[in-house]
């Protein structure tokens, strides 16, 4: 049979963790803990289980999760969403940008993706007909406003940004949302899509969401990932907030392609949530930040800024010439570490020689990681 997509394989994640898996490797190359989430959720979890609450959740969602959601919001941003107009739970951040795109985008639209980019964002434009217009981002992993400015026009639909920023760690400014809100004054059918999946994992700067003005709100959407901020990846919960005129589209596509999401798993969070601090989670990963580039100061790498996410970026270019991706092999292969090659993150396979590495490990996998890597 001919492939209806021969340029998508399988996806960098997954190729490099089969490798740490086939030489017993340090995987550090895909973007989960290892170690154990709250003791308290994983009681609400628990306690979840031997509620009568194992059929079909409400297709929008869990409504007590949804009103925890829109109280976390107004005390953390002093934003006042509608639990039932504003806020839609998905299976993971995954399919809230999967729904988004096939509900807003038509065949012949333009979608604006900045790169490096997250490889799940280009699929769904596909899907619809639309074309997927890629544009880098400055040497900063920042907008370059110019260039963004000169690409939209009248058939751009959609800017899919993304802060804290995977893979690079970057984080916008006031003034990058300043920039956006004036795009979207000048093109009015400009939509935004905001990946702010590591919103609470910011270290050095203040993480401003897309929700944080008016305007502004009125034409986003933002995906978010209760996996990326209580340690429980594998649950595959998310959810979007947009106002109820967008939202309403989307659920038309959300209802069709899961219907609901899985009900213990939303049950457990509608009860954390209300007691968790997830503002404090950006402390608990600065102190991992801060111990593995602590533990990499004496390599040969050079460590990226690391603004934000569980992630940080190494130039390797003093140690080799290989390209990155073969650099990536080699380094588990014949030190043991595994790590992503920046260049799958961009639709020309820029080589900057350059890699990521996560760091959302427990002490112990750092310390073994960095005394390999300290030994290149």
């Amino acid at each position: 049979m001919k492939s209806k997509f021969p340029q998508i394989t399988t996806t960098i994640f997954s190729e490099m963790s089969q490798l740490a898996a086939d030489y017993s490797a340090i995987n550090l190359a895909q973007g989960f803990p290892n170690f154990a989430p709250d003791p308290v959720l994983l009681n609400c979890f628990e306690e979840s289980l031997s509620a009568p609450i194992h059929q079909y959740a409400l297709m929008p969602g869990n409504l007590k999760l949804r009103e925890a959601i829109a109280e976390l919001i107004f005390k953390t941003e002093n934003i006042d969403l509608s639990p039932q107009e504003n806020i839609l739970i998905t299976a993971g951040a995954t399919e809230g940008i999967f729904c988004t795109i096939q509900a807003l985008v038509s065949k012949g639209d333009e979608v604006l993706i900045l790169d490096p980019s997250y490889d799940c964002y280009e699929l769904p434009v596909i899907l619809v007909g639309a074309e997927a217009k890629r544009i880098a981002l400055n040497a900063y992993f920042l907008p370059d406003w110019d260039l963004i400015f000169n690409q939209v026009n009248s058939k751009t639909k959609l800017l899919i940004i993304n802060t804290p920023h995977n893979p690079s760690g970057s984080v916008w400014s006031q003034t990058d949302m300043d920039q956006l809100l004036k795009l979207l004054s000048i093109h009015p059918q400009l939509l935004v899509l905001s990946d702010e999946v590591y919103a609470y994992i910011v270290f050095d700067k203040t993480h401003i969401s897309a929700r944080f003005n008016k305007i502004l709100r009125e034409r986003s959407i933002i995906t978010s990932s209760f996996g990326k901020t209580y340690h429980v990846t594998g649950w595959k919960v998310g959810y979007l907030t947009a106002p109820k005129y967008l939202l309403d589209e989307i659920k038309k596509v959300h209802q069709f392609l899961v219907f609901s999401v899985n009900s213990p798993s939303q049950e457990a969070f509608s009860k954390y949530l209300p007691i968790s601090n997830p503002e404090a989670l950006g402390v608990f990963y600065k102190s991992k930040r801060d111990f593995f580039r602590s533990r990499l100061e004496s390599s040969r790498f050079k460590l990226l800024p690391c603004d934000g996410t569980y992630f940080q970026v190494l130039d390797y270019s003093k140690i080799s010439s290989l390209p990155d991706k073969d650099f990536c092999i080699w380094l588990v292969k014949e030190i043991g570490v595994a790590a992503v090659p920046l260049s799958a993150f961009y639709a020309d396979k820029k080589d900057q020689k350059l890699i990521r590495l996560c760091f959302a490990k427990d002490e112990t996998t750092l310390l073994k990681a960095t005394e390999k890597l300290c030994k290149i």
